[in-house]
C-alpha cells in the first residue's frame, strides 16, 4: 500500500502546480454540483422520520382507516376556542360560528377539506364542547404532506383566519397539523444561528491553536468545500429516492463535518509541522505528513462511516434514514482532508505560517510541557491513575439510576409554540387524551353488523382501564367486515402510561370479539399513541442491534489497524465506560438539574453511535503513534512519546469537536440540546481523561503484552547477566504458588465480570415474551458462587502478593462495572414499567397481543 500511496501523493502534491490543480478540481466540483442539485430543504423528509416501521400494526391500522373511511387520510388541525368573562360560553359559540364560516368559504386555504364544529355538525357537540361550555373545538381536516411548504403556509392561513374571526375569545391551532408545522418552524429557526455560531467558535479556537490567520482559515475552507459537495450530492440522492434527509439529520451533519474536518486538519498539519523539522522541502514534507497520518485518519473515517451504515440494520425510519447521509458527509470530508487541505496549504506557501514563521510552527510540534508531566505521572503510578479514572467513570454512571425516556414531541420544544398552548388548553378543558384519540380496528371474515361484536367491543373498551370514553357508534367499512372504534384515553397521548395502554386495548377488544362468537378476527390499534408505542418498541429493538454492530465494527477496525487481539478489547472497554459515564451525567444534568421529563427517545442510540465512533478516533491516534514509536523505543518510552507528541493536537481536536457539538445546545429542541450536551461532555471526557490517562495507564500495565499477540519490534531478549561468584541470585519472580494464585484470581475476576454481564443480558431478554426467568436465575446462581470465590481470592492475593495489590484493585474495579450496570438496568426497567413489580416476579409473562 505504501508505494501506491506514495505515487498518488507525488501525483497530487508533487509541486505547487499540482496542488493548484487539486484545489481547482474541488472548487469546480462544488460549483457544478451546486448548479444541478436541488436545495437540501426542498428534499427534506421530516414526516417519515417520526413514523414507526411500515410493517408495524399501527401503520396497518392507519392504512385500513385511510382505505375504508373516505377523507380519513387528511391531517387534522384542531382550533381551540375559549371564551372569557361572564358570557364565556356565548362568546366561544359566536367565535366558533365565525371561524367555521371563514374556513368553509371561498377564502379558505385549498388544503382545507371541511370543517367539523357545533356550527356545521350540531350532533357532535358532546365531543366538541367542554363541560362548562366555555371552550369549543373546531376540527379542520387538511390534505397534503406536513413536510411541504405549501401545507405549512396553509396552516399559517388557518391560524390567521382563526385569530381574525375569534374576536375577544382566546384561540390556538394545534392537532397533528399544527404540531407538524411548529416542529418544522422550530427546527428551521435555529439553523442559521447554529451555522454562524459553529463557524465563529471553530475559527476562534483555531486562531488560538495555530496563531496564524491563514492556517486557521484553511480547515474552515476545507469543511466548507466538503459540506457543499456532501449537501448537493445528498440532495441529488434524496431527490432520486435513494436516501432520506430530515432537518435533524441536516443539523447534525453541520456540526459533525466541522468537528471531524477540523480534527483531520489538526492531525495532518501537526505532522506537517513535525516533518518540517527534518525536511525543508515543503511538498516532500507534506507528503511525509499525509503518508504518516493516512492509516490513522483512514481508520477513523472508516469507523465513522461503517458505524453510520450500521444504522441501516434498524427498522425504525428515524434511525435507518439517519446513517447514509452522514456516512456520505464523513467520506467526502476524509477525501477533502487528504487532497484539498494539504494542496491548499502548499499553495499558500510561507504565508500560511504568518506571522510566527515556519520555525516557530515546527517547534510547537515537539509537544507542550504539560503533556510531558502527564506522561511522567502515568509512568510513575499507572495503577493509581487507572484505578482513580475507572472509579470516577463508575461514579458518573450513577446518573443512570434516574434514566427515563420521553416520547412527547411538544414537551421537547424549548420555545413557546401555538400548538403546545392549544394542546394544554385541550387537556385542561376536555381531558388529556382528547387531543389525539386512538382507533381500535376489528377486522373479521364476516359482516360484523349482523353480530353483537361491535356493541360488545364498545362496552368492553368503555370499561377498560385507562379509557376516558368510547364513541357509542363505531364506523364500518362498506362490506361491514371492519369496525372502527374511537377510544379516548385518560392519559397524555404521548406519556408512557398511554403507550403501555395500547396492548391491553387490543387484548380487550379481541376477547370481546371472541366472546361474541367471531373467530379469527384481527385487532389493530391506530392513532398517534399506537404509532408512538410502535416507535418505542422498534427503538428498543434497534438500539440493542446497533450497539452490537457498532462494537463489532469498532473492534474489527482496531484489530486491523493495530494487528492486535488484546488491545481492541481494553480499548473498546474504555469506550463502553465512557458511554455509560456520559449517559449517566447527561441523565442527571438534563432530568434532575434542568427538569426535562425524560431523554429524547432517540438520544441514547445517537449518543452511543457517535460517541463510540468518534471517541475511538483518539484511541486510534494515540495507539497508532504508540505503534510507530515502538519501532525505535521500548513500550514504556513509546507510550510516553506517543502521549507527548499527540497530546496537544488531539486535545485541540477534541476541544473543537466538543465545541461544535455544544453548538447544538443553542437549538430550541430537547433532543438536539441533550445530544449536544452529551457529545460535548463525552468527547471532553475521552480527550482529557480516558485518552491521556486511562489508555496509557493500561498500556503501561500490560507492558510487552499491550499489543498481544504482536511483540514490540524494538525489544530484544536481553543477554543473560553475569554475576560474581558467591553472590545470591535475587528473586526475580513470585513463587510458583503465588503465580498460580494470581492466575486463579485473574480467571475468577474474568468469570465474575462475565457472569454479571450475562446477568445483564438475561435481565434484558427476561422481558421478551418468548423467554422466562430461567436465564436470570442461572446467571444469578453462577454469579453468587463466583462472587464468593472472587472475594476470598482477592483477600488472599492482597496478603500474599502485596506488590500486586494495585493490579488487584484495578481488576476488582473492572469486575464491578457489569454489576453496576445490572443494578442501573433493573432500576430503569422498574421506573419505565418494563420490569413487573415485586408481586409479579416469578410469574410467567403473558403472550404478546397484536397491537
Amino acid at each position: 500500500m505504501q508505494p501506491t500511496l506514495s505515487r498518488a501523493l507525488r501525483c497530487l502534491l508533487g509541486s505547487k502546480k499540482r496542488a493548484a490543480a487539486v484545489v481547482a478540481f474541488w472548487v469546480l466540483m462544488a460549483g457544478l454540483l451546486a448548479g444541478v442539485a436541488p436545495t437540501l430543504e426542498s428534499v427534506e423528509d421530516n414526516a417519515s422520520a417520526n413514523l414507526p416501521p411500515a410493517a408495524s400494526d399501527s401503520m396497518k391500522a392507519r392504512d385500513l382507516i385511510r382505505a375504508e373511511l373516505p377523507g380519513q387520510d387528511a391531517i387534522p388541525a384542531i382550533v381551540v376556542v375559549r371564551g372569557g368573562g361572564d358570557g364565556a360560553g356565548a362568546q366561544a359559540e359566536e367565535a366558533v360560528a365565525r371561524i367555521s364560516s371563514a374556513l368553509s368559504g371561498d377564502a379558505r386555504p385549498e388544503q382545507v377539506t371541511g370543517v367539523i364544529s357545533t356550527a356545521t355538525t350540531p350532533g357532535a357537540a358532546a365531543e366538541l364542547v367542554s363541560e362548562d361550555r366555555d371552550t369549543q373545538l373546531v376540527i379542520v381536516p387538511m390534505t397534503g404532506s406536513a413536510s411541504d411548504e405549501s401545507f405549512q403556509d396553509a396552516v399559517g392561513e388557518v391560524r390567521a383566519l382563526a385569530v381574525d374571526r375569534a374576536g375577544p375569545a382566546e384561540v390556538a391551532v394545534t392537532g397533528p397539523a399544527g404540531i407538524a408545522t411548529d416542529t418544522v418552524k422550530v427546527f428551521s429557526s435555529g439553523d442559521k444561528v447554529m451555522l454562524l455560531a459553529t463557524i465563529l467558535l471553530v475559527l476562534f479556537i483555531l486562531l488560538a491553536i495555530y496563531r496564524s490567520p491563514l492556517m486557521a482559515l484553511v480547515p474552515l475552507l476545507a469543511v466548507g468545500v466538503a459540506m457543499r459537495v456532501a449537501e448537493t450530492t445528498g440532495a441529488l440522492l434524496a431527490e432520486a429516492g435513494l436516501i432520506t434527509v430530515s432537518s435533524q439529520t441536516a443539523s447534525i451533519m453541520t456540526v459533525l463535518l466541522f468537528g471531524v474536518g477540523t480534527d483531520y486538519a489538526l492531525i495532518i498539519t501537526a505532522r506537517y509541522r513535525e516533518a518540517l523539522l527534518d525536511e525543508p522541502d515543503r511538498p516532500r514534507a507534506m507528503r511525509v505528513a499525509v503518508r504518516r497520518t493516512a492509516e490513522s485518519v483512514l481508520a477513523s473515517a472508516s469507523t465513522i462511516v461503517l458505524a453510520m451504515f450500521a444504522l441501516l440494520a434498524a427498522v425504525s425510519p428515524a434511525l435507518r434514514g439517519f446513517g447514509p447521509y452522514l456516512a456520505l458527509g464523513v467520506a467526502v470530508m476524509a477525501l477533502v482532508a487528504f487532497t484539498f487541505l494539504p494542496a491548499l496549504i502548499l499553495l499558500l506557501g510561507n504565508g500560511v505560517f504568518w506571522p510566527g514563521g515556519v520555525d516557530k510552527a515546527a517547534a510547537r510540534s515537539r509537544g507542550a510541557g504539560v503533556w510531558h508531566r502527564v506522561a511522567a505521572l502515568v509512568a510513575r503510578a499507572p495503577v493509581r491513575v487507572a484505578s482513580v479514572v475507572i472509579a470516577l467513570l463508575v461514579a458518573m454512571s450513577a446518573g443512570l439510576l434516574g434514566y427515563q425516556e420521553s416520547f412527547n414531541t411538544l414537551s421537547g420544544f424549548r420555545t413557546a409554540t401555538e400548538s403546545e398552548r392549544g394542546q394544554r388548553l385541550v387537556q385542561e378543558e376536555f381531558g388529556p387524551g382528547e387531543s389525539a384519540p386512538s382507533t381500535v380496528v376489528v377486522r373479521a371474515g364476516e359482516d360484523l353488523r349482523t353480530t353483537t361484536a361491535p356493541a360488545d367491543v364498545t362496552a368492553a373498551l368503555a370499561g377498560a382501564d385507562d379509557v376516558s370514553r368510547v364513541d357509542e357508534r363505531p364506523r364500518f367499512s362498506e362490506d361491514g367486515r371492519i369496525a372502527f372504534h374511537e377510544v379516548v384515553l385518560d392519559h397524555d397521548p404521548y406519556s408512557s402510561e398511554a403507550l403501555d395502554a395500547v396492548g391491553p386495548l387490543a387484548k380487550t377488544a379481541r376477547a370481546a370479539t371472541e366472546a361474541a362468537g367471531v373467530q379469527d378476527a384481527t385487532v389493530l390499534v391506530g392513532g398517534e399513541t399506537a404509532q408512538t408505542a410502535d416507535i418505542r418498541s422498534a427503538l428498543d429493538r434497534d438500539t440493542l442491534i446497533i450497539v452490537i454492530l457498532v462494537l463489532v465494527i469498532v473492534t474489527a477496525v482496531l484489530v486491523l489497524l493495530l494487528r492486535s487481539l488484546l488491545a481492541p478489547l481494553y480499548l473498546v472497554a474504555t469506550l463502553i465506560l465512557s458511554f455509560l459515564a456520559t449517559l449517566g451525567a447527561t441523565t442527571f444534568f438534563t432530568l434532575t438539574v434542568l427538569g426535562d421529563e425524560g431523554l429524547g427517545n432517540r438520544v441514547t442510540a445517537y449518543i452511543f453511535v457517535f460517541l463510540v465512533a468518534l471517541g475511538v478516533d483518539y484511541n486510534i491516534f494515540i495507539m497508532s503513534r504508540f505503534k510507530q514509536e515502538l519501532r525505535t523505543s521500548p513500550p514504556a518510552q513509546a507510550i510516553g512519546a506517543a502521549l507527548t507528541r499527540t497530546g496537544g493536537v488531539v486535545s485541540s481536536a477534541g476541544l473543537i469537536l466538543a465545541a461544535t457539538f455544544a453548538v447544538l445546545m443553542t437549538q430550541p429542541i430537547r433532543e438536539l440540546f441533550q445530544f449536544g450536551f452529551a457529545m460535548a461532555f463525552g468527547i471532553l471526557l475521552d480527550t482529557f481523561v480516558i485518552r491521556p490517562l486511562l489508555v496509557p495507564a493500561l498500556v503501561r500495565l500490560l507492558g510487552d503484552h499491550a499489543l498481544w499477540p504482536s511483540r514490540p519490534a524494538a525489544l530484544r531478549e536481553p543477554s543473560a547477566p553475569t554475576r560474581p561468584a558467591g553472590r545470591a541470585v535475587p528473586d526475580a519472580a513470585p513463587a510458583p504458588a503465588a503465580g498460580r494464585l494470581l492466575r486463579a484470581f485473574t480467571w475468577i475476576a474474568v468469570t465474575e465480570a462475565c457472569t454479571w454481564a450475562g446477568l445483564l443480558i438475561g435481565m434484558y431478554f427476561k422481558y421478551v415474551p418468548e423467554t422466562t426467568e430461567l436465564g436470570v436465575r442461572i446467571f444469578g446462581a453462577l454469579h453468587g458462587a463466583a462472587f464468593v470465590v472472587y472475594v476470598l481470592l482477592t483477600l488472599l492475593v492482597a496478603l500474599r502478593l502485596k506488590w500486586r495489590l494495585g493490579r488487584t484493585t484495578l481488576l476488582a474495579l473492572l469486575a464491578a462495572v457489569p454489576p453496576f450496570a445490572t443494578v442501573a438496568f433493573e432500576i430503569w426497567a422498574r421506573r419505565t414499567g418494563r420490569l413487573p413489580g415485586p408481586d409479579a416476579v416469578g410469574a410467567a409473562p403473558d403472550s404478546p397481543d397484536t397491537v
